[in-house]
């Protein structure tokens, strides 16, 4: 792929269209806004038969964690649409139909959370949106979280599945082995990995090479490459400070979260009580663990995982 220049001095490749072409039961076209100065994709997708703008139905923001993309989200978009939520898939930069900077060292975890608030201002500033359901899993949390707590008047509800808030100590042996691994692997094969990473159900290979499509060559890999690096596991890491502050936010967080979990998932489940513990708008909900699924719960599950959504904000709304 040709390496361009952004407005802003950033290096990048941006995958071709064709790549995404006849993806298996994911029909929708994306939309697209820039962040600084990268073209990043998303999902606007609204209610058959409705403008999306009904005020009794909260819409739904979906974030993505590595090596995915908003492709993970299609078993539960039917779900959520039927019901009447409009909803908001955003590809992260570095990932699915986004612009892939070419060096590792412009992907920070701060600068995602950057690049993801104002991904979100100028989507409300275009739509009027707001405030959100927040589904949070993967990098999507580790994401999705910090954003909640630094724009709380953004969010009327969270979802946490199969994530963390990191602040300096490990997340284990599931997550140190992932890292070592995710720097070793040759070629890094997104297809496989997600395959091995659901607890419930096979891929088809139609579905591994969607998950493939976007890095058709190592150029586009330095996002993927990079993510599990900056997973602020030591004192040291970036963001250590930020993710503290944002903890202490959380902690007195009174709006209604709810955890859906796969338990089988060697990277991340362990993190599950941590986030329970931690915020206090999770107490009193209708929590659902999932034993059988993994990491990508979404994958595994995903219509569950939409219908338990759809279940809470009826019975709270």
């Amino acid at each position: 792929m040709t390496v361009q220049t952004s407005t802003t001095g950033i290096e990048f490749v941006r995958t071709p269209g064709e790549r995404f072409a006849d993806l298996p039961d994911f029909p929708w076209e994306p939309a697209y806004l820039t962040v600084d100065g990268l073209r990043m994709a998303y999902l606007d997708l609204r209610p058959e038969g409705g403008d999306g703008d009904n005020t009794d139905k909260e819409p739904i923001l979906l974030l993505h964690g590595e090596p995915t993309w908003s492709y993970l989200y299609r078993r539960m978009i039917p779900t959520l649409l039927e019901a009447g939520h409009r909803v908001i898939a955003p590809d992260l930069i570095g990932f699915g139909r986004s612009d892939k900077p070419t060096d590792r060292a412009v992907y920070t975890y701060n600068g995602h959370v950057a690049w993801m608030q104002s991904f979100l201002d100028q989507l409300v500033d275009t739509t009027g949106l707001g405030p959100f359901v927040s589904f949070n899993q993967d990098w999507g949390g580790l994401i999705g979280l910090r954003v909640a707590a630094e724009n709380p008047d953004r969010f009327s509800h969270l979802v946490v599945a199969n994530t963390a808030l990191p602040h300096g100590e490990s997340l284990g042996p599931g997550f140190d082995f992932w890292l070592d691994l995710s720097q070793a692997l040759d070629p890094f094969d997104c297809g496989a990995l997600v395959d091995r990473t659901i607890g419930t159900r096979e891929l088809t290979e139609a579905e591994k090479d969607a998950y493939r499509a976007p890095f058709p060559d190592e150029s586009a890999m330095a996002g993927a490459r990079e993510f599990p690096c900056l997973v602020a596991i030591t004192p040291e890491h970036d963001a250590v400070t930020e993710n503290i502050a944002a903890r202490e936010v959380l902690a007195t967080w009174p709006k209604p979260v709810l955890s859906l979990w796969g338990m089988s998932d060697p990277v991340l489940g362990s993190q599950r009580d941590d986030l329970l513990d931690l915020i206090p708008g999770t107490q009193g909900q209708p929590h659902q663990v999932f034993d059988d699924a993994s990491h990508f719960i979404q994958d595994d599950v995903g219509a569950p995982l939409a219908t338990a959504i759809v279940d809470w904000l009826s019975g709270l709304r």
